[in-house]
C-alpha cells in the first residue's frame, strides 16, 4: 500500500518537465492579458492561457475538460469577446477614460478580497489521500464529470451560465446604435443620386461579358473595356483585380472580323448574281 501511493504522489520527469513549461508561459500569458494596453493584444494573451490548462487537463486524463476547453471557452467564447472588442472599436484611448467613477478602485478591492479568499482556501486544503485518475474515470470520463455538475455542483454551473448570457447581452447593448434620423425612403435616395450625379441603375454584376462569374474579375462593357463599376473597392485597393480584358479585346476583335468577312460574302455574291443576269439579257 505504502509503494502504491509514493508511485501515486510521485511525478516523472516528462511531467515535471511539461509543467514547468507550461506553466511559466501560462503564468506569462495570465499577467500579460492584464498589463497589455490593448484589449485585443489581452484578450489574445488570455486565449493562450486557455488552451494551454487544455494542455494540462489531457495531460492529466480529463480528456473531455481539455477538448470542452478548446472548443467552447477558447474556441467560441474567447473568439466572442475578440470580436466583441473589435466590434466596439476599443482602444488604448478609451480605457483612459473612466465613465463609471471610482471603479477603479472597487475593482482592486474585489480583487484584493477574491485574492484573500483564494489563499485562504488554498491554505485550508489538506489532502491526506485521493482516489486517483483510475478509480475517477472508472465509470467513464463523461459520466463522472456529468454526475459532478448536475449533482453536487449544479449551484456554481448554473451561476456560470447566467454569467454568459450577462455577457452575451451586454455584448448586443454595447454594440446597439439608435438611428437619430429618419431613414431615407428608395425615392430620397435616387433623388440624392441624381443631384450627386453617380451611377444611377444598378451596378452590373462581375464578370459580366468576361466569361467568368468570379468577384475578383471586373465585367466587360459592350466595346470590351473592363468597368470598375463591378468589383469591390477593397478588392481593387489591395490590387487583387485579375484582369482578362486582353483576352476578352482579342476575342471581340477576331469575332469582328468574321462578321466583316461573311457581311463581305453576303455582300459580293448578290452582286455576282446580279452581273449575272444582265450577261444574259
Amino acid at each position: 500500500m505504502t509503494a502504491q501511493l509514493a508511485a501515486a504522489y510521485s511525478t516523472s520527469t516528462g511531467e515535471a518537465v511539461q509543467f514547468w513549461i507550461l506553466g511559466t508561459v501560462a503564468v506569462i500569458g495570465a499577467l500579460c492579458t492584464i498589463l497589455m494596453k490593448r484589449a485585443v493584444h489581452s484578450a489574445l494573451c488570455l486565449a493562450g492561457t486557455m488552451i494551454i490548462l487544455a494542455v494540462f487537463y489531457l495531460a492529466n486524463g480529463a480528456y473531455f475538460l481539455g477538448v470542452v476547453q478548446i472548443v467552447v471557452y477558447t474556441g467560441a467564447i474567447m473568439m466572442l469577446f475578440l470580436f466583441v472588442v473589435m466590434l466596439v472599436g476599443v482602444t488604448a484611448a478609451d480605457s483612459l477614460k473612466e465613465t463609471i467613477k471610482g471603479q477603479r478602485w472597487l475593482a482592486l478591492l474585489c480583487g484584493l478580497g477574491f485574492g484573500v479568499l483564494l489563499i485562504g482556501g488554498i491554505g485550508n486544503a489538506s489532502l491526506t489521500d485521493f482516489n486517483g485518475i483510475g478509480q475517477a474515470n472508472a465509470g467513464g470520463n463523461v459520466e463522472g464529470l456529468a454526475a459532478l455538475i448536475f449533482t453536487k455542483y449544479v449551484f456554481a454551473f448554473e451561476i456560470t451560465g447566467a454569467l454568459l448570457i450577462t455577457a452575451a447581452v451586454g455584448a448586443m447593448v454595447l454594440t446597439h446604435r439608435e438611428r437619430t434620423e429618419r431613414a431615407k425612403t428608395q425615392r430620397e435616395l435616387a433623388e440624392q443620386r441624381v443631384r450627386e450625379g453617380r451611377y444611377l441603375p444598378p451596378l452590373p454584376a462581375p464578370g459580366v461579358y468576361a466569361r467568368h462569374n468570379a468577384v475578383d474579375i471586373a465585367g466587360l462593357l459592350p466595346d470590351g473595356t473592363p468597368s470598375d463599376l463591378t468589383v469591390s473597392k477593397t478588392l481593387r485597393e489591395r490590387g487583387q483585380i485579375r484582369d482578362v480584358s486582353h483576352e476578352a479585346l482579342n476575342d471581340l476583335k477576331a469575332l469582328e472580323q468574321r462578321s466583316e468577312e461573311r457581311l463581305e460574302r453576303r455582300a459580293v455574291g448578290p452582286a455576282k448574281f446580279q452581273r449575272s443576269e444582265e450577261a444574259s439579257k
